[in-house]
């Protein structure tokens, strides 16, 4: 029985400078990683050093000659957090690509977001 979403892979071309990102601008901190120049180097982020699901960047190049049969598109991921509002205006400010603050009836309020290669994600506070 699967109980929760441990890791999402992530595919990206420059593991070194998405981290940075997610670290430097989102807010997220490294979790592990193993040697840069590693062939198969990966960086483990998440929003604090608990948080139960965590993102892994893999290098897409690596990846794609150790398995070329897999599609390495970014999946749309959906991320919960607080004060939204806030967080708005702090990606805006740190020049983040960010969609519209959106309410969703019953659902709650929603926007998107997107990383230094265009991969996008959505953030939602119920």
């Amino acid at each position: 029985m699967i109980n929760k979403i441990g890791q999402v892979m992530i595919y990206v071309n420059d593991q070194e400078a998405v981290a940075k990102f997610w670290t430097e601008k989102v807010g997220f901190v490294i979790i592990s990683e193993n040697e840069a120049g590693d062939a198969q180097r990966w960086i483990e982020i998440a929003p604090t050093k608990d948080a139960a699901t965590t993102f892994v960047l893999q290098d897409k190049e690596a990846v794609a000659k150790a398995q070329p049969e897999m599609n390495l598109g970014t999946p749309s991921i959906l991320l919960y957090g607080d004060n939204l509002e806030a967080m708005y205006a702090d990606f805006q400010a740190k020049g983040i690509t960010v969609g519209e603050l959106v309410d969703i009836p019953n659902f709650g309020r929603v926007f998107n977001f997107a990383d230094i290669e265009n991969n996008y994600f959505a953030i939602l506070e119920k």
